[in-house]
Order: C-alpha cells, then sequence, then structure tokens
C-alpha cells in the first residue's frame, strides 16, 4: 500500500512542471525507457542497502523535458526523514559550472576575453612567483606521530607568464593548486566579515604550484573564488546577485542559494562519510563569516535536484531553454571544448577539461556509455551531473555521501536508458 502511495505521489509530481518552464512527459516521450530507467533506482537502493548512502534523488531530462524524478532514502539517518524531490544538498564544486556560465555571459557582452590575464581585472595578480620545492624538505613528513605534516619549504622564481581567465576555468594556473601553494594561502587566510572584494587581491601574493599552464591540477577553493570576483567586478554587482538576476531567475531556479533560509534548513540533507564501521556523519562548519557576505564560486551553493537541472538542460539546448537564451549555442561549444587534453599531466585518459567542466573526449578510452563531447562535473559531497549533447540528455544526482563508484554507475545507468 505504502509503494502505491509513493508511486502515485511520483506520477503526480512527474506531472507538474519543475522550475518555470520545463515540460514533464513520459521517458518514452523523450526517447528514453521507463523500464531501463528504473535501474538507476534499483542501482541506489542496494547502495543504501549496503550502507554506502543514506538517500538519494535523482533527475533526468532529455529534449528539453524532464523525464525521471525520484527519491530514495532519508535525508538523516537519525532521524529517518525521507528524503524527497525538495530536499537540499551542498553541490559544494557544482557551484564551479555555474561561475563558467557567467564568466561565458560576461565574454558575450564584450566585458571579459578568456585569455586575458588576470591582473587586467584584479592588478594585484600581476607579477606573481612559483614555488619550487626546497629538494633537501622533500618528502619531509610529521615530526611527532599524528602532528599534521610539516609545511612544505620553497623558493620563488617569477612565473614564465601571467595567469589568465582561461587558466582558472581550466585549473592550469597553479593558485592554490598543492601544498606549497596552499601553506601560502593559509598566511593570509579570510577574515571574519571580509568580502571577495578585500580578500581576493590578497591571492595575488601568494606563490603558485607550478609555472602556468604546464599541467593540470585542480585547485578546489582559490581559483574559481577568484573567478567569482572577476564577475563582480565585470557585471557591476554581487556574485549572488548575479546569479539570481541573470541565470537563476531565467532559469527558474528558486531553491538554489548560497545560504539555505531558517525556513529551507530543515530540508538540507545530512552529510555522511564512509567508514570501515559504516556511515559516520559529518559535522559540517557553520560558515558565518560567508553568510550573506562572502560567496564562495568554488563550492558555495545548495541546490535541490529539480532546481539544478535547468542549467543542464539549457546548455544541453545550446544555452536556451524555453525562449530563456543565457548563451549562444557557439559558446556552449566553447565552454564544453576539450581546451585542455587528456595527454596533459593530471588528466585521465579519455577525459579532457573544458572551461569549468570536465568533457569526455573518448568514451572508450575513459570506459563510459556516455558520448564524445559529453560534459558536468562533481561536488565534494557526491553530487554529480553531466549534459550528453549528442542525446540532448542531461542528469542530476543528488547525494550527501561522496562514491565516485555510485556516479560512474550513475552515468551509465542513464545512458543506457536511451531507447531511440
Amino acid at each position: 500500500m505504502r509503494t502505491a502511495i509513493v508511486s502515485l505521489a511520483l506520477l503526480v509530481f512527474l506531472a507538474l512542471p519543475v522550475g518555470t518552464a520545463t515540460t514533464v512527459g513520459k521517458p518514452e516521450e523523450v526517447g528514453l525507457s521507463s523500464e531501463r530507467l528504473q535501474r538507476v533506482a534499483q542501482m541506489i537502493q542496494r547502495r543504501i542497502a549496503a550502507g554506502d548512502l543514506a538517500g538519494a534523488v535523482v533527475a533526468v531530462a532529455r529534449k528539453g523535458r524532464v523525464a525521471y524524478v525520484n527519491a530514495q532514502g532519508v535525508m538523516d539517518l537519525d532521524s529517518k526523514q525521507p528524503m524527497s524531490s525538495s530536499s537540499m544538498f551542498r553541490i559544494a564544486s557544482m557551484t564551479k559550472p555555474v561561475v563558467g556560465v557567467g564568466i561565458m555571459m560576461m565574454v558575450e557582452e564584450g566585458k571579459l576575453r578568456i585569455n586575458d590575464p588576470v591582473s587586467r581585472y584584479i592588478p594585484e595578480f600581476r607579477n606573481m612567483k612559483v614555488a619550487v620545492l626546497q629538494t633537501a624538505t622533500a618528502g619531509r613528513g610529521a615530526g611527532a606521530a599524528g602532528a599534521p605534516p610539516a609545511a612544505p619549504q620553497f623558493y620563488t622564481v617569477p612565473a614564465q607568464r601571467e595567469i589568465t581567465i582561461k587558466d582558472l576555468l581550466t585549473h592550469v594556473s597553479g593558485l592554490g593548486s598543492g601544498p606549497m601553494s596552499n601553506s601560502d594561502i593559509d598566511k593570509i587566510a579570510r577574515k571574519d566579515g571580509e568580502t571577495l572584494a578585500q580578500y581576493i587581491p590578497r591571492l595575488g601574493g601568494t606563490a603558485l604550484e607550478f609555472q602556468p599552464g604546464s599541467r593540470w591540477t585542480y585547485s578546489p577553493g582559490a581559483g574559481f573564488e577568484t573567478l567569482g570576483r572577476i564577475i563582480e567586478i565585470a557585471s557591476g554587482m554581487p556574485l549572488d546577485r548575479f546569479f539570481r538576476t541573470r541565470i537563476f531567475d531565467p532559469l527558474g531556479m528558486k531553491d538554489i542559494t548560497f545560504w539555505p533560509t531558517d525556513a529551507q534548513m530543515p530540508r538540507v540533507a545530512t552529510v555522511y562519510a564512509r567508514t570501515p564501521t559504516g556511515l559516520n556523519k559529518q559535522v559540517m562548519p557553520n560558515d558565518t563569516m560567508s553568510r550573506n557576505v562572502y560567496f564562495r564560486g568554488s563550492g558555495g551553493l545548495y541546490s535541490t535536484a529539480e532546481d539544478y537541472l535547468p542549467l543542464g538542460i539549457m546548455l544541453a539546448g545550446g544555452g536556451e531553454m524555453n525562449g530563456k537564451r543565457l548563451l549562444s549555442r557557439k559558446t556552449v561549444e566553447m565552454m564544453s571544448a576539450a581546451h585542455v587534453p587528456d595527454t596533459l599531466q593530471g588528466r585521465p585518459a579519455g577525459e579532457g577539461y573544458g572551461l569549468s567542466v570536465r568533457v569526455v573526449t573518448n568514451h572508450a578510452a575513459r570506459g563510459t556509455m556516455l558520448s564524445d563531447g559529453t560534459f558536468g562535473w562533481t561536488g565534494a559531497q557526491g553530487t554529480h551531473f553531466f549534459v550528453d549533447p549528442k542525446e540532448q540528455l542531461t542528469a542530476v544526482l543528488m547525494v550527501q555521501t561522496s562514491n565516485g563508484e555510485i556516479q560512474r554507475d550513475f552515468e551509465d545507468l542513464v545512458a543506457q536508458s536511451v531507447a531511440d
């Protein structure tokens, strides 16, 4: 009886629009198989039963229409609150593609170029230095047992060229990209109440991890927080207002935010880490320094699955969703091109990197069913999305436990549901 009620509720939900303009229909109406999509739910259920996840929300769209939304498990293991389509998640680095869209909007308006040096907008980034590890300290670990590793000792040399906006978008800048650069950033830590405008210029005085463009190494924080500040300078508005007025509102993304309201907080799913003894609840920092002050373009957003999906639908549609055009088709092609090949040090086989997104360059080498040209990204707490332009397919996985196997299984199981 309970299963029947849940199924009926899901059918009612699927009859309603997601956001402001997405059309919802049966999977078969957009060339997907309802039966095969159930394999996604079956995989999630197996993972919940195995103790790998507390719960998940999945959303899939094709040809501009939402075809599948499913919530399973619980938001919190202690309270047993059921996961629902309205559950909110810390999407962490899935914030980065939103920044990427914002940068490309500014490029389209002639307010910046991706090959511009960062110093054109933030002068403090001129004449940066590159860290070189002192060989005598290479491999030096912690002194006492259990103590954190000692900060690496290094000297600096001039950067061979300035870092560019494109370097930041593609994670080849060296800014905040490893132990040496991060140890320098630790020395200029953000202070309570500081804005992007106040903090980001100090990053220009830190050492880069490597010569710009010489390799790919993820910049989890500094790179995209700097891009967030560049959007503020180019657009003339704070990053949160730019996101809301230029991206979220036009796409009907109502429940995506840098900070949930008091009314939204009960809908935020609990974060868990996998341990040998099961899922361990993670106490996430209550970053009051960021609330409505510092907008972390590197990973500060919260969202529901249905609110993030329109971003993917827009990108799969060549920059347009139901009459709302954010980017041109050529701009999306530029954003999703492999600017960094899989042959550059740091990239896995078959997977290059575009402007804020990973890009499948050879699906056979990567071992995936996704088409070449598919792009997307992942959040630290396990959230994941992809856009397959060839199949006009986009999918969002919202969980709060990081697990790369689940993300890969999700990709293949959504891809195998394509029936036309």
